[in-house]
């Protein structure tokens, strides 16, 4: 048939399998040690479609026996083996995966792998794949032998069935020279026991020095176990999450979805971290371990725990290294979190030196969890570790000495006003940290006799006392020419009396008022411009900062006395810039300047003084 012209061929793609297998390493792999964990998974799988073609076949009857020397690295299965026709199918079509196969279709969620590119994983490690295999399907099957190379040539022969006497698949491995930190014996032995721990076929491993093979996966896993006592059960899990995590964790809670086949524990962190810092998790498939880092079985607000679980029902990403986002993973990311927020609600219930322990260590976590659920704010709320002006207290016993709770809105506020309100008896609790205003504005909900409002510098100043009329007259001159000194901060000047009488002053002035007055200068120094008409039209009556000067403290006495104008203003300025540092807020570069030239002429008026 001859084809029109202009017509359109169809054409093959054409694959580099060397350029294929490079890409894999950087971008899909994290490292060429998965090699093992394919192999192992291939094994597994095979085992796993022995067992459904075979039902009546023991457990344990077939298992995975891997073999290292230095030499070679080889993985035999028990499994159900390929023919020829397979070996054609799906060992020399990249991408296509025996377990798509319709035959086994049903049994699709019995099997670990997904995709057809595993195999390609040992091209890391191996210049060629040698695989020899003979199916269980068939009685008399013969043996099948498989060449891959990694240029992308292969070969297919069949042998007797002699060749392999069993059922089942052999995969070997001539490791590179420059491949030799993944294939030594002992790595490969330790890489068995990282990946294949849990896996629940027999797996052996033998080094070639003649001895018996050394068990892989001795035991099931420790929460499939059975013990004498809750309390060993209970020693035996935080001693594996030891073991895991390398920690001795505060407490282990176990983890069991029956609906996902999910199964495992959660370690309790016995020290505080970063807020927001996520800790990956140990996640195992069917047995084999999918990843080490597995940030999203849990949420984000579960950072105080370390999880490790076994499940049936997840599904890896394509490097298998990694959880695919699905509505089972969503499903269960909530169940776990609600196994969490039964365990706190338990340790608030019957186990108080605990909770104390576990608040006291991650009272942040809890916070952040708090803010979101309604349940756990009613439980923890009055328990929770606050920074307050009679020390860090929980809400509990600061609501009963304090009927009306003041919140600053900042850390820097809270330290500007703390000495004072605690001894003008104010109840003030530092909302300046994450969460803690919220929570604190919360209150009520839980304590209806409580009240909670901002603190507003109004209201500190009004519990400070006034000085009597004739003191205030005797300081007018002073006062005045200490606000004609701070004028340039936009800062007030009054005299007060308050305890503690050992601070001589107090810098009222909020974050926000600051932003206002920096906003104001701007539209002055913009005025007549575009910028300036959009700042003039955000202007608000910049509200003013206020010095407040304790007449009961001794230089503040000899201070409102100096009749020398010079002096008057430097004392004013040393008391400001004096305020501003107790603050603890950072200090504007007129600030620094100010402080630095009140204290040289203050030291140069002593100076004079004594000649």
């Amino acid at each position: 048939m001859t084809l029109p012209e202009n017509a359109a061929a169809d054409r093959t793609f054409q694959v580099d399998l060397r350029g294929l297998v490079d890409l894999l390493s950087h971008h899909l792999y994290s490292s060429p040690r998965v090699y093992l964990r394919e192999l192992m998974q291939n094994a597994v799988d095979a085992l796993t479609a022995r067992y459904g073609a075979e039902p009546a076949a023991p457990a344990g009857a077939f298992g995975i026996r891997l073999y290292a020397d230095g030499e070679v690295v080889r993985v035999e299965d028990d499994g159900v083996g390929l023919t020829e026709a397979d070996v054609h199918t799906f060992l020399a079509t990249i991408g296509r995966s025996s377990k798509r196969a319709e035959r086994i279709a049903e049994q699709r969620a019995d099997f670990i792998g997904q995709f057809g590119i595993g195999l390609l994983s040992c091209f890391l490690v191996a210049d060629e794949i040698h695989v020899l295999s003979r199916s269980a399907r068939t009685p008399d099957a013969p043996a099948v032998e498989w060449r891959g190379r990694g240029d992308g040539s292969y070969t297919v022969r069949t042998l007797p069935a002699s060749a392999r006497p069993r059922p089942g698949t052999t995969v070997t491995l001539t490791p590179r020279a420059d491949a030799g930190e993944w294939t030594r014996p002992t790595q490969v032995h330790a890489l068995a026991r990282h990946f294949g721990s849990l896996l629940r076929h027999p797996v052996t491993f033998d080094d070639g020095t003649g001895g018996p093979g050394a068990p892989v996966n001795p035991e099931a896993a420790p929460w499939a176990r059975t013990y004498p006592t809750p309390g060993a059960r209970s020693r035996a899990l935080a001693a594996y999450g030891e073991e895991v995590f390398g920690f001795t964790p505060l407490d282990t809670i176990e983890l069991d979805l029956p609906a996902v086949g999910l199964k495992g524990i959660a370690c309790v962190l016995p020290e505080a971290v970063p807020a927001g810092r996520r800790h990956g998790h140990r996640v195992h498939v069917k047995g084999m371990l999918l990843s080490e880092q597995a940030e999203e079985i849990l949420p984000d607000w579960a950072f105080f725990v370390r999880c490790v679980v076994d499940a049936e029902s997840l599904r890896p990403t394509a490097s298998r290294e990694a959880l695919y986002e699905d509505d089972t993973l969503a499903a269960v990311r909530d169940a776990l979190a609600e196994r969490l927020r039964a365990w706190i609600a338990r340790a608030a219930a019957s186990d108080p030196d605990l909770l104390g322990r576990f608040l006291q260590t991650h009272h942040l976590a809890v916070k952040s969890l708090a803010v979101h659920d309604d349940e756990i704010l009613r439980m923890l709320l009055p328990w929770l570790p606050f920074e307050t002006t009679d020390g860090h207290t929980t809400l509990d016993e600061f609501a009963r000495t304090h009927r009306t709770v003041l919140v600053t809105g900042s850390v820097e506020e809270f330290r500007q006003v703390a000495a004072i309100a605690s001894a003008a008896g104010l109840g003030v609790v530092n909302g300046g940290y994450t969460y803690d205003r919220e929570l604190v504005h919360r209150l009520p909900e839980i304590r209806p006799e409580v009240s909670v409002a901002d603190l507003d510098p109004a209201t500190l100043t009004a519990h400070l006392d006034p000085v009597d009329r004739e003191t205030e007259l005797a300081a007018a001159a002073y006062l005045a020419q200490a606000r004609d000194a701070l004028a340039v901060f936009d800062c007030d000047v009054a005299l007060r009396t308050f305890q503690p009488a050992s601070a001589p002053a107090l810098l009222v002035d909020s974050r926000e008022a600051r932003h206002e007055r920096t906003r104001s200068q701007l539209a002055r120094e913009q005025e007549g411009g575009l910028w300036g008409d959009i700042l003039g039209a955000l202007r608000q009556e910049a509200p003013r900062a206020q010095l407040i000067l304790n007449q009961l403290n001794p230089l503040v006495r000899t201070a409102v006395a100096i009749d020398e104008p010079e002096l008057a203003r430097t004392s004013a300025e040393a008391l400001y810039g004096q305020a501003a540092l107790l603050s603890r807020r950072p200090l504007r570069p007129a600030e620094s300047s100010l402080i630095n030239r009140s204290f040289l002429d203050l030291l140069a008026h002593a100076l004079r003084k004594d000649s």
